[in-house]
């Protein structure tokens, strides 16, 4: 396992570099009367992730972590498990966000993230699983405007009320 940390953070972080090298085409400055450039966001999330990898690194290193301390080559029964529960869990959030819209999969999936493989506490799943939804409607919606995926027109009704109490 603590092979496989390192060759995920070393992945990570050559795709966060080129990420970041790529959004440079576009402005990652601040625009005047229009605001951060269309690189901005790209570079400084890449950026983020980069810091997130070498940390992972760093964690490797020091065997902080339980997979860093096993001494499994590479996965072990574990790590495959949560592999595929992790990645089935993306998958289903990537189908569901036509369905049921980005803010509907997302609560899905953070429900399903949060009670099934965390095995929080019910308080803690509702709170962040419907909250965390409505504050990246809210972000995307009204301060940025940029509309994300809604799903089915059956969901209309309820964009439209969220949209009254922005405008």
């Amino acid at each position: 396992m603590r092979r496989a940390e390192f060759i995920t953070a070393g992945i990570l972080a050559l795709f966060s570099i080129y990420l970041m090298w790529k959004s440079t085409e576009l402005e990652v400055g601040y625009i005047s009367d229009e605001g951060p450039g269309g690189g901005a966001w790209p570079f400084w999330l890449s950026a983020i992730m980069l810091i997130c990898t070498i940390i992972i690194f760093v964690n490797a290193l020091k065997r902080t972590s339980p997979p860093s301390r096993s001494e499994e080559p590479f996965l072990d029964g574990y790590g495959k498990k949560m592999l595929l529960m992790v990645g089935g869990g993306i998958f289903g959030f990537i189908a569901l966000t036509h369905v049921i819209s980005m803010y509907g999969a997302m609560c899905v999936f953070l429900f399903y993230y949060l009670k099934v493989l965390g095995k929080h506490s019910w308080k803690l799943t509702l709170t962040i699983s419907l909250l965390t939804p409505i504050v990246f409607f809210f972000f995307f919606e009204a301060l940025m405007r940029i509309t994300l995926p809604k799903g089915w027109p059956f969901l209309e009704p309820v964009f439209n009320f969220m949209n009254n109490i922005i405008y």
